[in-house]
């Protein structure tokens, strides 16, 4: 390779700049949707400085990897249209952060931390089962958790339609039987809900405070993050 012409992979470069995991921007490129200067690309082509790079005939802008932590309040979903008289996570974020998309949802019912970022990569890393990124959870139940269910679910797992759900839970004091911190490597849709639920509990608040090494620390409700990724 010309080291005075540096060059970065394409599924790198799409990673970096179309918010897309290199997986899914090997998919784009085998499926003929991606171009270098108007030339059809294929998987393995670097991508020169000053090269055009498109994608469905749209250039792909250059653009810095942006990453926030997010407190989501409760009420609120995280796709992009309000569904009903649901609003969207992204009414409360500014423009500058409008393109960011979720690494890992929550349901509106549930509130706490979300990664919001450009960096495909990242998100991919964060969301994909194989890297077993834990997620810590706090949850209320509408009774108090039978010792006999906690066992069962800390030490054996739950069956669900879709495979068993083993979660780690820890009073959040001796006195109270309602209130747990989940911990789970996992991220099945309402996973924590579904996994109560099976043995007859409701969880009445969900709340997520860490996903891999990111943690909501301090950050208040509908407020945000700028995280460095230098």
């Amino acid at each position: 390779m010309d080291t005075d012409n540096p060059s970065t992979r394409l599924n790198k470069y799409l990673a970096l700049h179309a918010g897309v995991s290199r997986r899914e921007a090997d998919e784009m490129i085998a499926g003929g949707r991606v171009a270098i200067n108007g030339k059809k690309a294929e998987i393995g082509n670097q991508v020169a400085d000053g090269a055009e790079v498109e994608l469905d005939g749209k250039l792909v802008q250059p653009q810095q990897k942006t990453t926030i932590l997010f407190n989501k309040p409760s009420g609120y979903v995280c796709s992009r249209r309000q569904q009903g008289d649901i609003p969207t996570i992204y009414s409360l974020l500014p423009d500058q952060y409008q393109a960011l998309k979720s690494a890992g949802r929550l349901d509106a019912d549930s509130s706490g931390l979300l990664i919001m970022t450009n960096d495909g990569d990242l998100a991919h890393q964060l969301m994909h089962p194989s890297f077993h990124k834990q997620k810590i959870y706090l949850a209320t139940l509408d009774t108090d958790l039978e010792p006999l269910h906690q066992q069962m679910i800390a030490d054996y797992g739950i069956d669900l339609e879709d495979g068993k759900s083993q979660l780690g839970l820890m009073r959040l004091s001796d006195d109270n039987r309602k209130e747990w911190q989940v911990t789970m490597a996992e991220g099945r849709n309402r996973q924590v809900r579904r996994t109560f639920a099976a043995l007859g509990y409701t969880v009445t608040k969900l709340h997520r405070t860490n996903l891999g090494t990111y943690s909501l620390g301090d950050i208040k409700p509908k407020e945000y993050k700028l995280i460095d990724m230098r």
